[in-house]
């Protein structure tokens, strides 16, 4: 970063917890009333949104109770929850804050403040921000994670959220979930998105370049073999920008490779440094900013690695972090930042820049309370557009929820018990397994759950169920397998997701022992211990490998819904955890050996 060493020192020794931005920042216990005033810094301005998931509508979203930091993660950003995360940020408790950033008291907050995101609510904080700023002196960045998560993005293939971004303003993005889609609609969405779309990360497979079918595509670069621009200058209050893309790097491990043949992924910090040294030296631009959905533990990596990046604005693991961690390397220091998930907050990062240099910045986080902003009349009009078609299907009215229903957590949500007992009901099975997604909504205690709310939960282009046998080894195996992306020592094999869900087996995980030695103790609901070379009935989804042959979730869970009429869990799965006491990403879990 090209931030002084003496301006570096003078922010650490304001700062209130070692690495974040001063604690003065986000001291004082702002009013709702003033949550959205900004005042004016710097002469160039960067918004960021990022994983809104297709929520076009506000949504309640409550954050986690577990996000476990081990080794140099422990205790830092984002591996903080609860009353631990609120003192690192000197956020004041009970307050509107609080609310947005913390599970703590999440149904007394919820009914108190309201709910969060919602796309005509965003245009209306982004078009005030980008007129308080002038002109041209603001770039609105989106990191990806935007054209799934809801049934109307699965039925329009995620056209729906192109248009919404049209309309938004979005200038720049980069991807995750857009490549579950067909690699022909990706090609089309890129098309009519009136911004840029960046990657770095992405090449087409050496096989494929002989014969590639979108060789007319204007972002590919044959001589290079990258499959999009890595990169686009941008002119920001007279200060040049520049924009590299860093596209989830596990996407077709995580994600159906048969979608998108052609295409390879990957972190890439090589080319990264070499992408950065040549816009430095060719592009001699005054400020060198990545958009990336790498999840917020490798941005941290990335940055300690790559040198001559000013900002990196991160997504993919969905930590709402109200201060940049600033991360030092070879060539100076970097602004890590994250913006949280599903509309719920927009990043605003005010930038002084002069003379070719970063020379300070404010940065503000700023949760989108619904309630709190008026929606933009245009905007609320297209929602309604995009809905209508679908909203008989989407209004269906299921069963009610008798207690709170989510799903963000390392380990079990009540939501994903859900679907868990839906699948061992409907497909009459011993064990059920559900993906460790980040992404779904929250449903209040006494709200009715519709297929809206359903649709929220499972939504994806390869919702195909399954049912079959498995050995205890094969089941062990599986969750080794995740918990090893999940709490590898090193970031860089970290894939950003939750542990699997499972239903109908309980089990004790250590997450800081060590590959194939974290799960232990399985056992079926009645106690029975799950045996190395027995068969078990098991159902699930969501396979990544050749697609599976039952109906989508989302008709499971429709069923099992309809039949039991209100949901309250009986017997939640979550496992016993080892060696996490006093552990400052985790509260409220009372298994803990």
């Amino acid at each position: 970063m090209s931030i002084s060493r003496r301006e570096f020192m003078r922010l650490m020794g304001l700062a209130g917890a070692a690495g974040m931005l001063p604690s003065s920042v986000f001291a004082a216990a702002r009013q709702p009333g003033d949550l959205y005033e900004v005042p004016k810094f710097g002469n160039c301005t960067l918004l960021h949104i990022t994983d809104t998931h297709a929520q076009l509508n506000p949504i309640w979203f409550r954050e986690p109770n577990v996000n476990l930091g081990l080794g140099a993660a422990l205790g830092k950003a984002p591996h903080l929850v609860g009353k631990a995360f609120l003192k690192q940020f000197k956020v004041q408790p009970g307050g509107i804050e609080a609310h947005a950033f913390t599970f703590l008291d999440f149904d007394k907050g919820a009914a108190k403040f309201g709910a969060v995101g919602g796309f005509a609510q965003l245009k209306t904080l982004v078009d005030r921000l980008r007129s308080e700023r002038g002109d041209g002196n603001s770039l609105l960045l989106d990191g990806g994670d935007t054209w799934q998560g809801s049934g109307t993005a699965y039925w329009t293939r995620g056209q729906d959220m192109v248009g919404a971004c049209n309309l938004l303003g979005v200038d720049v993005m980069t991807g995750h979930w857009e490549f579950t889609y067909q690699d022909t609609e990706v090609i089309r969405n890129i098309e009519a998105f009136k911004g840029d779309f960046v990657a770095q990360n992405i090449q087409v497979r050496e096989e494929a370049l002989f014969d590639y079918r979108f060789a007319d595509f204007p972002g590919f670069n044959e001589d290079s073999g990258l499959a999009f621009k890595p990169y686009v200058i941008k002119a920001v209050g007279g200060v040049r920008v520049a924009v590299i893309g860093q596209a989830f790097p596990y996407t077709p491990i995580a994600n159906p490779q048969r979608f998108i043949p052609d295409w390879t992924f990957g972190i890439e910090d090589g080319r990264m440094q070499e992408i950065v040294d040549k816009v430095r030296a060719s592009e001699k631009p005054d400020l060198v900013v990545v958009l990336s959905h790498n999840g917020m533990d490798v941005d941290l990596k990335m940055a300690s690695r790559v040198s001559g990046i000013d900002c990196i604005f991160g997504g993919h693991t969905h930590d709402g972090i109200p201060a940049p961690t600033l991360v030092e390397n070879k060539g100076g220091k970097t602004l890590v930042t994250n913006a949280g998930s599903n509309g719920k907050f927009l990043g605003v990062m005010d930038l002084d820049v002069k003379d070719g240099k970063l020379r300070d910045y404010r940065y503000r986080l700023l949760p989108v309370f619904s309630n709190l902003i008026k929606p933009d009349p245009e905007m609320v009009k297209y929602i309604a557009g995009v809905r209508a078609p679908h909203q008989d299907k989407l209004t269906e009215k299921l069963a009610v929820a008798e207690q709170t229903l989510f799903r963000r957590g390392n380990f079990n949500g009540t939501f994903d018990q859900v679907i868990c007992d839906a699948l061992i009901k409907v497909k009459d099975a011993q064990i059920s397994l559900s993906p460790g997604f980040r992404w779904g909504t929250t449903v209040l205690p006494g709200q009715t759950i519709t297929m809206d709310n359903v649709m929220d939960q499972t939504c994806i282009t390869y919702p195909e169920t399954y049912r079959r046998e498995m050995s205890g080894t094969e089941i062990k195996a599986i969750l080794e397998d995740v918990c090893d992306n999940l709490f590898n020592p090193d970031p860089y094999v970290q894939q950003g997701g939750d542990m699997v869900r499972v239903g109908g087996l309980d089990y004790v995980c250590e997450p800081g022992a060590t590959m194939g030695n974290r799960i232990t103790d399985m056992q079926l609901n009645d106690g029975t211990r799950i045996e190395a070379d027995k068969q078990y009935v098991v159902a699930g989804w969501a396979t990544v490998g050749s697609q599976s042959p039952g109906e989508p979730i989302w008709d499971t869970v429709a069923t099992y819904l309809r039949d039991i009429k209100t949901v309250k869990i009986g017997r939640l799965n979550t496992p016993k955890l080892k060696g996490v006491k006093g552990n400052p990403g985790i509260a409220d879990y009372p298994l803990i050996l």
